[in-house]
This record gives C-alpha cells, structure tokens and sequence, in this order.
C-alpha cells in the first residue's frame, strides 16, 4: 500500500517566525504531537511536543525557528507504507512529513500505521475463517 492511501493530506503547519506559545496552542487544539514547519510552501522542519517542553517558560518569546529541528526524515507520496514504517522504527520517531517536490502533501503517524495494521489484521482474518 502507498503512503499517499494513509496520509493525513494538507496537514495543520506552523510558520518559523511563530512563538512556541503559538504553536503550543495549535497543538493543543487539534491534539497534534508533531506540526511541521512551512514558509514559502517549503517544509523547512518539523516541530514536536518534546521540542516546546525544553523551552517552558519561554514560549511567548522563543520562535519556533529556535527550537524546531530541521534534519527531516520525510517520504515521498509514492513510497510505501512498509517504507515509512521502517524508517519510523529505525529512527525512533512518531510521525513523518510526505513531500512531494519539496511542498508538505502530507503526514503519516504512529497511529495511522495502527490503523492500517489494524485493517491488514481484520481482513486476513475474514479470509481465514471466511
């Protein structure tokens, strides 16, 4: 199965230039551990719930250029979802940005692999007792 079948598409992104406080909000609303970062429709980096924690105390003065962490492990819509789930376990993280000629199309996470499982899981077991 390709990444784009799975992906949250035209995720919720933050600015570089926004406060810690800012973003801390809009995780906070839609209940996101991760936002990437986009200025000028690039993916500049991604910034996460462990990030805004180093800066408490600072979040109404701290931008998240500061402290967002631009090394980005992405994958492109086209890969598979083996793919992201490999690179995920090899690098420890909880969520990847799908790009696409350098422009966010989208984000996969911990949770949406689980869903797939979840679907891989049910549908061999119809077939097996079916």
């Amino acid at each position: 199965m390709q990444i784009v079948n799975l992906m949250t598409p035209d995720p919720i992104v933050i600015n570089p230039d926004d406060t810690l406080a800012n973003a801390k909000a809009v995780m906070d609303d839609g209940r996101f551990r991760r936002l990437p970062v986009v200025e000028g429709g690039q993916l500049v980096g991604i910034l996460t719930e462990r990030d805004i924690r180093e800066h408490v105390g600072y979040l109404g003065s701290t931008r998240v250029n500061a402290a967002m962490r631009t090394e980005l492990i992405t994958v492109a819509p086209h890969n598979t979802v083996e793919d992201a789930a490999r690179l995920m376990l090899k690098h420890k993280i909880g969520g990847l940005p799908i790009v696409a000629d350098g422009k966010l199309v989208g984000i996969v996470t911990t949770s949406d692999l689980l869903r797939a499982f979840l679907l891989v899981v049910a549908g061999t077991s119809k077939i097996m007792n079916g």
